[in-house]
């Protein structure tokens, strides 16, 4: 028996743990991942301070469950001690985002040592090393979900954050996801000022197969859910060429014109258990 399909989330706001009202603001926004950033927005003199206003934050989040919190790379002291404020902490997030990993046994390793202080969140993976993009299907078998980090993988390919340097390991990360039943989310936009940008990338890579989209500010919001939350439309399509392909005893179905086969219903099948997966668990959250 096939494993149920996994609720995915569409939208990821990205947030500084660098103050308790601005991230409990976020929790107003209509994303249906809220992560709480312990990384790269938090400088290093600052990360104490800011696994306080995580902590804090945990307490008074809503909906735990789709909490994210993203930790320093985990041969780091910093993520040491982003470890020791989960394992500590009263209320844990739905979502652990590791960093700058480089093996699949990193996911592993730190599935254990949260396990053993009674935690099992799911595991996300910044896809943002050269190693990740070579080891991508390991990692993706390993891990809950993928999130591709543009910004650092640019800096060590040294090229521009364009789509031609970044489409190779977007359609990695498409397969290895679509392989190991992965969730599967695309880069922050950073050009804030031109959202033409942001529409038609997130039309591209759900074009490419991937779920959802990361952001750093809530304006972007409203443009990726349109874009990647479940449609009306499609599913009642989706129902469609199920039903359809049912009468046709599983084979060739003609559907508004169109030749639709056990193809196109494995699809539609798909696309609405996932769909109904992400409607138990975030649909009722914003």
């Amino acid at each position: 028996m096939s494993a149920a399909p996994r609720a995915i989330p569409r939208s990821i706001l990205y947030t500084p743990a660098l103050s308790l009202d601005k991230v409990v603001k976020a929790w107003s926004y209509d994303a249906d991942v809220h992560l709480i950033d312990l990384e790269d927005s938090v400088p290093p003199v600052e990360k104490p301070a800011a696994r306080v206003v995580c902590r804090d934050a945990l307490e008074k989040a809503p909906w735990p469950v789709n909490v994210a919190v993203r930790i320093n790379e985990l041969g780091s002291v910093a993520a040491l001690h982003d470890l020791l404020l989960l394992a500590e902490s009263s209320v844990r997030p739905g979502i652990v985002m590791m960093t700058m990993v480089t093996s699949a046994a990193e996911v592993t390793l730190l599935r254990r040592m949260l396990a053993s202080a009674g935690a099992q969140p799911e595991i996300y993976v910044t896809v943002e090393t050269v190693e990740a993009v070579t080891e991508i299907d390991a990692i993706a078998r390993e891990a809950d979900g993928l999130v591709l980090g543009s910004a650092d993988l640019a800096a060590t390919l040294n090229v521009e954050i364009t789509w031609e340097a970044m489409l190779a390991a977007r359609q990695a990360m498409a397969m290895a996801c679509a392989r190991h039943g992965t969730a599967c989310v695309d880069t922050a936009n950073f050009r804030l000022s031109e959202p033409a940008v942001l529409a038609e990338e997130t039309a591209r890579v759900r074009a490419l197969g991937f779920h959802g989209k990361a952001t750093v500010h809530p304006s972007e919001l409203a443009t990726i859910n349109q874009a990647l939350r479940p449609q009306v439309n499609d599913l009642r399509l989706a129902r469609r060429v199920v039903a359809a392909v049912h009468r046709a005893n599983g084979g060739i179905a003609v559907l508004d014109g169109s030749m639709v086969g056990p193809p196109f219903a494995r699809m539609a099948h798909v696309t609405v258990a996932r769909e109904d997966a992400w409607e138990a668990r975030f649909g009722g959250a914003g």
